[in-house]
């Protein structure tokens, strides 16, 4: 995880892509004032895996039909040919 230094008005002028840069990229970024820090913006600590949807319990009954429908396309997925492109005839 890579730790950079930007100033208020740096900081404030790329706020949007700092931001993307920390969530995404990892990164740890200081934002200084005058050359002494003033703030960090890290990203968030979380356990990995714990947002996966997998996780989510308590939202459905068991006996919802979402799951019905859920379990019909994977099924129909595993039959899935790839469609051929046709030649146009005459």
């Amino acid at each position: 995880m890579s730790n950079l230094e930007y100033s208020v008005a740096e900081a404030k002028k790329h706020f949007s892509e700092l931001l993307g840069r920390v969530a995404y990229g990892r990164e740890r970024i200081t934002i200084a004032k005058r050359g002494k820090p003033l703030a960090m913006l890290v990203p968030p600590v979380a356990e990995p895996g714990s947002d996966h949807p997998c996780k989510v319990e308590g939202w459905l009954e068991n006996s919802d039909p979402f799951f019905k429908i859920v379990n019909q396309i994977v099924k129909n997925r595993q039959k899935h040919y790839p469609r051929t492109i046709k030649s146009k005839k005459g």
